[in-house]
């Protein structure tokens, strides 16, 4: 009855957990002979026979019938032997089967914690290869339990998984019973356990996204050449489309935006920009940089580098809220992005090295980095932009402003 119980018990424990057939025996096999080691010194002369679906399980144990014992463990005396069957003689092999109350409160409790201990092991296994081969894919989890760092997130079996802050949009808020959705960015073994890690900031995500609801793209007809995002403020997608009868933006945006607002919603609001991809860097530049308007650009190949001209009044556009646009472009292009305001010829400007007796040097050297030598350059871009984009302190912005505006008063 104990050996009934023990092995059942288990069986259940492979239904429930999905452990193939022939693994579970051969766990179970190897658990009986580690106890049978550790209790006899030696398995070589035992056999175990384990029948899981009826949930019992024999060991048999051979010894050789002698006069004299030498080794107990494979040797039995033939005065032992008659007490149980006399029909035996010597040099004859005796076969006796072990019960389960031989092993001892002890041993059995050692045989369900040794077996509990390699099933939760074949589990931790299985879970890690079945997510490792997901790494990509898009997962709807339940939001279990939040916490400062991250979001312990649970899976339709019940599997945990983990969403750092790190890799959550920052305008995301998640309660408890709350359906998460993000990209499997990562699955790692630590302290011998599988940790699965989700990510909503990942490019993936997002063209997952793409996928789900553009179903050119899922089909093939669209492709996704690049993404670049900063997450919950802004995206921009390059698209392609193999056939010239699909327009891949209009295709990704929908009728009247319906693809595209439910990846927005998503996101958080993220916006979205989507463009046509082309090989040509120039042109590409000036599709990243949309909606600015672009009167020239020079290209400098080795150093990676593009200097972009435009009018003053397209240079806010150009760069948007705290630099994004521009930043975003030059990443999608693969080019350090210069912004250059257009001097118009009946308009008189000013070069920033002009100001050196009134700004400091390191000021105007911030300043230029960001794109601007003249003073209306300057001049044209939101304080809070230059504080960002220039790493300057906003008091220290304002006097600039109040010197390059005195100029022109």
């Amino acid at each position: 009855m104990e050996g009934l119980n023990l092995i059942s018990t288990f069986a259940e424990f492979k239904e429930l957990k999905n452990i193939d057939r022939p693994t579970m025996i051969g766990v179970l096999e190897d658990v009986f002979r580690s106890q049978l080691i550790r209790m006899y010194g030696s398995a070589d002369n035992m056999d175990i026979i384990i029948n899981i679906d009826k949930g019992d399980f024999e060991i048999w144990r051979n010894r050789e019938v002698v006069e004299i014992v030498t080794d107990p463990t494979t040797q039995i005396s033939i005065a032992e032997v008659a007490k149980i069957d006399n029909s035996y003689e010597v040099g004859e092999e005796f076969t006796e089967e072990l019960k389960l109350s031989s092993f001892g409160r002890r041993g059995i409790l050692n045989l369900r914690q040794n077996l509990a201990g390699r099933i939760m092991d074949i589990e931790k296994a299985n879970l890690y290869n079945k997510y490792h081969e997901k790494i990509g894919d898009v997962l709807v989890g339940e939001v279990y339990q939040v916490w400062k760092k991250e979001i312990l997130v649970l899976d339709e079996d019940g599997n945990e998984l983990v969403l750092p802050k790190t890799e959550q949009i920052p305008s995301d808020f998640f309660r408890k019973g709350d359906a998460v959705r993000g990209v499997i960015s990562n699955v790692e073994m630590r302290n011998n356990t599988p940790l699965i890690t989700l990510s909503r900031t990942s490019p993936l995500f997002l063209e997952r996204l793409f996928e789900q609801e553009v179903p050119e793209i899922f089909d093939g007809l669209i492709t996704i050449k690049k993404i670049v995002r900063m997450p919950g403020e802004r995206a921009k997608v390059a698209v392609e489309s193999y056939d010239d009868r699909i327009d891949p933006v209009g295709a990704c945006v929908g009728v009247k935006g319906s693809r595209i607002h439910g990846i927005v919603r998503e996101l958080r609001n993220e916006n979205i920009d989507i463009i046509n991809w082309t090989a040509n860097p120039q042109l590409l530049i000036q599709r990243a940089l949309s909606p600015a308007k672009i009167s020239s650009i020079k290209i400098d190949d080795e150093t990676k580098r593009a200097g972009v001209y435009l009018k003053p009044s397209e240079v806010s556009l150009a760069i948007g809220k705290g630099g994004s646009n521009i930043k975003l472009a030059g990443l999608l292009v693969g080019y350090e992005i210069d912004v250059f305001r257009e001097i118009e010829e009946d308009e008189e400007d000013v070069l920033l090295d002009e100001f050196s007796d009134e700004i400091e040097q390191w000021v105007i050297d911030a300043l230029k980095q960001m794109g601007c030598d003249t003073a209306k350059s300057v001049l044209a871009i939101p304080i809070s932009e230059i504080v960002k984009r220039a790493d300057l302190e906003e008091e220290t912005v304002a006097d600039v402003l109040r010197v390059l505006k005195s100029e022109f008063e």
